[in-house]
């Protein structure tokens, strides 16, 4: 099995992630997607890095950007880092992909982030493209129904994906969004979102050019998988990602009483714990499509456990 953690993307709106440095040349503004973090050895609050990024860099040309840790010392809220954007969004008109929180698990558990409401992030923008947020619920994350014309791609990285936002999002008018990944995370840290919170985008009606589709890394990951069996939403979609959840038999064989798969390109269902059998005629059924699943997780059974208590299955990212 090949685990799958959170990582920092080399590239962000198709282009190279660049960190600025000290002594480090800065490239032309639209060339790259800037990353900011505070620096723990620099002792240089966010405010005063953002102030130094508006003075050096031709904001008017940054065409992506992304939050790294925003603390120095104690993990702090994200909220004035938030402000501070919003704030300055008038500085930023070319600006077509925003990433909040782009935190490792060596910065940061992901649980550990103290989030805030995004949506004024995303209302200040008016022709962002594509946006990406990572943290908890029971940290803060939040977002309220939004109509955004120009969005294509959302997502959400979460090790407990809040209830609240998972309906905020099928509540939204995202009218051009073709792109939209949610993972769910553990009910240990803040995940409570069911599958009815998402009937909207299985429907097809919510985002009516959706051609990409990830509800992920959940501990409901097998009705996720029965609903998605006859969710009208499927037959527009050209990828699908079931992956980094509990997916078991049960919900493998939901899928293949369902509607054909082998439209699409692509079939995400790494990290999962589907037997081989299922998992071959998974393959089968869906073929030419691509299933990329791996091995199987392994149950985790406790030597004091009963013979009749189910044995513990976890989701790829959680704390």
């Amino acid at each position: 099995m090949t685990p799958i953690h959170i990582q920092h993307p080399d590239r962000f709106h198709g282009l190279p992630v660049h960190t600025p440095a000290v002594s480090v040349p800065l490239p032309a503004a639209d060339a790259v997607a800037w990353r900011l973090e505070c620096d723990y050895d620099e002792q240089t609050d966010f405010a005063v890095l953002w102030q130094q990024f508006l003075d050096t860099v031709d904001t008017s040309r940054v065409r992506a950007l992304l939050i790294g840790p925003w603390w120095r010392e104690e993990y702090t809220p994200f909220e004035p880092v938030r402000d501070l954007i919003v704030a300055d969004a008038d500085r930023f008109p070319a600006l077509r992909g925003l990433f909040l929180a782009d935190v490792v698990g060596e910065e940061c558990e992901v649980s550990w982030l103290r989030m805030c409401d995004i949506t004024p992030a995303l209302e200040a923008f008016p022709l962002l493209e594509e946006f990406t947020v990572r943290g908890c619920g029971q940290e803060g994350l939040g977002l309220r129904p939004v109509r955004h014309a120009a969005l294509t791609s959302l997502r959400f990285e979460s090790g407990g994906l809040p209830g609240d936002l998972v309906r905020a999002v099928a509540a939204s008018e995202l009218p051009a969004l073709e792109r939209l990944d949610l993972w769910f995370g553990s009910s240990w840290y803040g995940a409570d979102a069911t599958v009815d919170d998402v009937r909207p985008v299985l429907s097809g009606a919510a985002f009516p050019r959706l051609r990409h589709l990830g509800l992920q890394n959940s501990e409901l990951q097998d009705e996720i998988a029965a609903a998605v069996a006859s969710a009208p939403v499927v037959a527009q979609l050209e990828s699908l990602a079931l992956s980094m959840g509990t997916l078991s038999d049960a919900g493998g064989e939901a899928l293949l009483n369902g509607q054909p798969l082998n439209h699409l390109a692509t079939l995400d269902l790494r990290h999962h714990y589907l037997t081989d059998p299922v998992l071959d005629r998974i393959r089968a059924a869906c073929a030419p499509a691509v299933v990329e699943a791996g091995e199987a997780e392994d149950d985790y059974a406790d030597e004091d456990m009963d013979d009749e208590e189910e044995p513990e299955r976890y989701v790829a990212v959680s704390e």
